[in-house]
């Protein structure tokens, strides 16, 4: 049996970010990959953004951006211990609540969807860190604590950059921290190349194009990563494993950390009913009031039970075959969940009644994040709670961190993720309000990392091993290509010929860089 694993997420706000400050710039600088994660006030118009044109598409974002804002950021700083056994990272995760200082719009369905699950817009309007949008207003962004010069940070920092269908993260991050959007596509991917030396990696893509999960929605891909794990883990096999450590907050520090449990994958007891288009998507109109489970823990088992009697059944008839049997392969031939696209609330009905994954009593289907984003488990405000594709610290004791802060108030020991056996409750409704309780940018961020250190393992048995083994090169298959709804090729994060970069970005990059150059 898979054990559960309890993530300490530290809450940041505007009355503790200055006494946290150090602890996330050591994390950051010390980790050997750094996943992001965003809860959004809206997404603007759907079909806008799903337009057949990624020019067009990337025009829809940059709106959404400048008019929208960030309400949370999730930070997950993933550090590689090396006097460990292979693939052990020692994990700090923070979440923290942001406050636009300009006027932005928030969208009904994402204030109906935060609030479901968890989000507290008191006291975000109450202790929400202060930012500003597009260029600097408030001086050099070199100077001072504050989000802007968080983000400074992570570019000096050249580490990998993490993402779960990271497009509309990377423009939101860009217009809010950085500088304004350029208008152009070529140009944006042109600054991101340069800012992020170090590649940037969407799990999204990974899940879809690489492990080909029969589901990419983050909950799903995380779970079902987890779940691999945990077996090959305990079956004995050789080879590496991913192994996650947490720090110990004791004293003042503990004040600030929230727990969040992620239950064991085990078989429920009884049968429950699936929400066939949870399954498929991460979310269904109904929310929490579908009759049917969305537990993604029996969903990832069910899938795996299809795959698993598919096999048998295409064993069954080559062995028929041999025999002189006349039976089709093709009526065994393995399906995949229908097509990871995101679909704009009016046509979603008619959608699926094409894919035949609602009933007929069934109403509409509809975005749980009340936008159509991508799948980003939860990252876009308006996804189903798991990405919807429609949907630490400090105690570091580097050598090179010179950092005192925290380290009365963390123990230097870690607790090897505080992994305990529990049994997951039988009862559907108690599930929902489990996985409901994990949505939040912090810990979203947490499961992307967590997709992409397994991914590293899996697909580096491909991989030359002189490749395998440069930390700057990991997923070499998947380096800077970010996942793109609908389309059978992702955009390619680089600087063509043909685009220059922004005069926003040089500038930026003189003042980033500058002194150490």
């Amino acid at each position: 049996m898979a054990s559960s694993l309890v993530v300490p997420v530290i809450d940041v706000q505007s009355d503790n970010f200055k006494e946290l400050w150090p602890a996330m710039v050591v994390a950051i600088k010390t980790s050997s990959f750094v996943a992001l994660d965003t809860e959004l006030s809206g997404l603007g118009n759907r079909k806008s953004l799903l337009a057949e044109s990624i020019e067009d598409r990337y025009k829809a974002i940059c709106h959404a951006a400048r008019s929208r804002s960030i309400l949370s950021l999730g930070i997950a700083c993933y550090k590689k211990l090396n006097d460990k056994a292979a693939e052990t990272y020692l994990v700090q995760v923070y979440n923290l609540t942001l406050l636009c200082s300009e006027e932005y719009i928030i969208e009904p369905q994402s204030v109906q969807f935060l609030v479901q699950h968890g989000f507290d817009f008191n006291k975000q309007y109450a202790h929400g860190i202060p930012y500003c949008k597009g260029n600097n207003k408030e001086g050099s962004d070199n100077r001072g604590v504050h989000i802007r010069a968080l983000f400074t940070e992570l570019l000096r920092a050249r580490k990998p950059l993490v993402l779960h269908n990271g497009l509309i993260d990377m423009a939101f991050l860009y217009q809010s921290f950085y500088a304004h959007l350029p208008e152009r596509l070529g140009t944006f991917t042109a600054d991101l190349s340069e800012m992020f030396p170090a590649g940037i990696y969407d799990t999204k893509y990974v899940t879809e194009f690489e492990l080909r999960l029969p589901a990419s929605y983050l909950e799903y891909a995380y779970k079902k990563c987890k779940l691999d794990n945990s077996r090959s883990l305990t079956s004995g096999k050789t080879g590496p494993h991913v192994h996650i450590e947490f720090c110990q907050y004791t004293g003042h520090m503990s004040t600030y950390v929230d727990y969040k449990e992620c239950l064991a994958v085990v078989s429920p007891k009884g049968r429950t009913d699936i929400c066939e288009c949870f399954s498929a998507f991460g979310w269904c109109r109904n929310g929490s009031q579908c009759p049917l489970s969305h537990d993604t823990n029996q969903i990832v088992l069910q899938d795996e039970k299809v795959k698993e009697d598919k096999r048998k059944k295409r064993k069954r008839h080559r062995e028929k075959k041999k025999g002189g049997g006349q039976e089709s392969e093709a009526s065994f031939a393995p399906e995949k969940k229908i097509c990871h696209m995101e679909v704009d609330q009016e046509e979603t009905a008619d959608v699926h009644q094409k894919t035949a994954l609602c009933t007929e009593n069934e109403p509409p289907m509809d975005n749980e994040r009340g936008n159509l984003t991508t799948d980003s488990a939860g990252n876009r405000v308006c996804e189903g709670s798991t990405d919807s594709r429609n949907s630490a610290t400090a105690a570091t004791t580097d050598k090179d961190t010179n950092m005192k802060t925290i380290e009365d108030n963390v123990e230097s020991t870690r607790d090897a993720g505080r992994e305990e056996l529990n049994d997951l409750s039988t009862g559907t409704e108690a599930q929902k309000k489990i996985e409901t309780g994990t949505h939040r940018a912090g810990f979203d961020a947490f499961m992307t990392g967590y997709i992409f250190a397994h991914s590293c393992i899996l697909i580096k048995k491909d991989v030359v091993e002189a490749v395998a083994h440069d930390e700057q090169t990991r997923l070499p298959t998947c380096l800077n290509k970010v996942y793109l709804s609908g389309k059978a090729t992702p955009l390619n994060v680089v600087k063509s010929t043909f685009s220059k970069s922004s005069k926003a970005h040089v500038q930026k990059m003189e003042m980033v860089w500058g002194r150490r150059m």
